[in-house]
């Protein structure tokens, strides 16, 4: 994970959390010992979220003329959001599932103003 202040609070809290239940924790820090293995851990890291956004945008596409497909667009929403605290590195994904759920959302209330009169 990428050492910067999100994650280390996390990671700090955690430790307090095994400490006050009666464990031990630590926290250490490393780094990639070359420029290739930072960019492979990226790049691995990156495919990972890539594959997450590419299932968000497959399901909103799914739905799209679907009767409960403002359900799912709240959900696909709250998927996204847990998936970009772990994005670190976005890829190009993102924004395609981003754009996907936002349409998906925005055809369901289109769709609600049509059946009121």
């Amino acid at each position: 994970m990428p050492a910067d202040a999100r994650t280390r609070e996390q990671l700090e809290w955690i430790a307090e959390e095994v400490t006050e239940a009666g464990g031990d924790a630590s926290i250490w820090l490393s780094q990639p010992a070359t420029h290739g293995q930072e960019r492979e851990l990226a790049r691995r890291m990156a495919d990972a979220r890539a594959e997450e956004y590419t299932a968000v945008t497959a399901e909103a596409a799914a739905h799209a003329g679907a009767k409960d497909r403002r359900r799912v667009a709240d959900r696909l929403r709250a998927e996204l959001r847990r998936i970009d605290r772990r994005d670190y590195f976005p890829p190009p994904e993102r924004d395609t599932a981003h754009a996907a759920v936002r349409a998906l959302h925005e055809a369901a209330v289109r769709a609600d103003e049509e059946v009121r009169p």
